[in-house]
């Protein structure tokens, strides 16, 4: 009996000790005494963390690299196929604008029968004013046969292969086309140029033309038909000596933008210049 009261004690003294530390932990005056003892076993830990990541850092950085290169390579690859796939899609909303341009137009002449066509090259000759389509004899394609867009003429087939031909632009300086005058129902004569500038010739001197009057064709000289929208006059040149007045046009069709056409194929032109000779050389 008397040999376990000093273990009673003992375990009063520490049970003691444990709820003094335990109030004296709850009242705050242990935090210095904690903060002292955890201080240097914090600034180890921090050192230790600080060099292993160094030393992981070394050993993992080239594979991290070469994972990075192969990672900014797919995402390039991947920006590359959208960038394409965006200019594809942007191309085939302006084909579809000018199909749809294109349509309205043969839906405005339900006279004319139409066949598309795309421009596949241009004539290399800086004197001559040419491009060829990739429609020809097998086709239907004949030459003569009148070119348009949605915005206007462009010209007429000049030469015919089995799979494509070859279209005079009006701006070709061999280019002549008899048009007419709006408003003033004045028939004239569209003239090309070396330099593509478009001209309008034998104006008669008492008609009154004006910047922004509309030019169309008249139909004359069976060439083309009529009432195709070619321009407007950008300019009036008029002198008091000369027999005719003259304009520069601006044409209604950007033949460098002019990608997909439309070619009239019931319109046959005629060669009237051998009654104009037999009227000329008659008595």
């Amino acid at each position: 009996m008397n040999s376990s009261l000093p273990i009673r004690l003992r375990t009063i003294i520490i049970v003691l000790i444990i709820v003094g530390l335990m109030l004296l932990a709850l009242s705050g005056y242990l935090n210095t005494l904690t903060r002292m003892a955890m201080n240097p076993l914090i600034a180890a830990q921090s050192w230790l963390a600080s060099r292993y990541q160094v030393i992981r850092d070394f050993f993992t950085a080239p594979r991290d690299l070469i994972s990075l290169q192969q990672s900014n390579a797919v995402l390039e690859a991947e920006i590359a196929r959208l960038q394409t796939q965006i200019i594809e899609l942007q191309q085939l909303t302006t084909e579809v604008q000018i199909y749809t341009a294109l349509l309205d137009l043969a839906r405005s002449h339900p006279e004319y029968q139409y066949l598309a066509a795309r421009v596949i090259a241009l004539d290399p000759s800086p004197f001559l004013h040419y491009v060829i389509i990739d429609k020809g004899s097998d086709h239907g394609l004949r030459r003569g046969m009148p070119i348009v867009t949605s915005q206007g003429l462009v010209g007429r087939v000049s030469a015919v292969l089995a799979g494509a031909a070859r279209v005079q632009l009006i701006t070709d300086p061999a280019s002549s086309v008899n048009v007419r005058l709006q408003p003033s129902e004045v028939d004239a004569t569209l003239q090309g140029s070396l330099t593509g500038d478009l001209s309008l010739e034998l104006i008669p001197q008492d008609v009154e033309v004006l910047p922004g009057n509309l030019i169309l064709t008249s139909g004359l000289g069976g060439n083309y038909p009529p009432s195709i929208l070619i321009g407007q006059v950008s300019s009036v040149r008029q002198r008091a000596t000369d027999l005719f007045q003259s304009a520069s046009v601006q044409p209604a069709v950007d033949f460098s933008r002019a990608s997909i056409i439309l070619v009239i194929t019931n319109f046959r032109p005629v060669d009237i210049s051998p009654l104009l000779l037999d009227r000329e050389s008659a008595p």
